[in-house]
């Protein structure tokens, strides 16, 4: 539920182009939908700007479906997060409105359309490993309704990749830097350009990377002034901050 949807049953039931019955039905589940282990925060677009998200890990298949049959059901798009192939193909077979992106992990159905006012969404990661939490950050944005624009495999053991790209990346509004290793990318980047850069650390890397760890205390530490972090492997998390920054600009 969002602000113009409420607002348009609102409008409808004061005209008398929808009765009370109907408009309570339209609204039976808001601001909150209750189910068995679940409470579904049909609100949260209309207090956040940000739908309800279903994080799949840990979830069954059965209950991914459930909750994805439930947001439809009230007119909401749905974003599964971190579902893995085998839940994804019992999802599809049973909710046929929903897609599946493999190498995002992520279900989705109903995304908004891309809203070209909006600046460039550029999500940018340092190697191919890094290639899910990358995805995850550009797919969700995309379902938000950026303009996105991906640029994989330029980290700075090859400064001259990422600098090949520094016009584009310089034309974004907001740009999600995604790497693992030492995690040097977000700062190389937000030295050069006078965009929001926010950085993800994912646990691609051997050993002494901690799982990420490293990662993310160099990007906490970050010598260039104004990098945002979130936490590990948290596509999902910077696509959301970037959409809030593109909201309001």
């Amino acid at each position: 539920m969002d602000k113009t949807r409420l607002l348009a049953i609102l409008q409808a039931l004061a005209n008398g182009q929808m009765s009370p019955a109907e408009a309570f039905s339209q609204l039976s589940d808001f601001p909150a939908g209750l189910g068995e282990g679940f409470v579904l925060d049909t609100q949260r677009r209309l207090r956040t700007g940000l739908p309800e998200v279903i994080y799949g890990a840990g979830k069954s298949a059965g209950q991914i479906i459930e909750l994805a049959r439930r947001l439809l059901a009230v007119g909401e798009q749905v974003l599964a997060t971190r579902v893995d192939a085998e839940k994804a193909a019992a999802a599809l077979a049973a909710v046929p409105e929903l897609a599946y992106d493999a190498t995002a992990r992520l279900l989705y159905a109903h995304p908004i359309p891309i809203d070209e006012r909006r600046g460039t969404i550029a999500v940018v990661c340092a190697g191919t490993s890094d290639l899910p939490v990358a995805a995850e950050a550009a797919v969700v944005a995309r379902c938000l309704g950026n303009p996105v624009e991906s640029f994989t495999d330029i980290g700075v053991a090859g400064l001259h990749r990422l600098l090949n790209r520094l016009n584009a990346l310089r034309a974004a509004r907001v740009i999600i830097a995604v790497a693992g290793m030492e995690g040097a990318l977000p700062s190389v980047i937000a030295g050069l350009v006078a965009v929001p850069v926010i950085a993800v650390p994912t646990s691609v890397g051997y050993g002494a990377s901690f799982g990420g760890v490293t990662a993310l205390l160099a990007m906490l530490n970050s010598c260039a002034p104004g990098v945002s972090v979130v936490n590990i492997d948290n596509g999902f998390g910077a696509a959301c901050c970037a959409d809030a920054i593109n909201r309001s600009c």
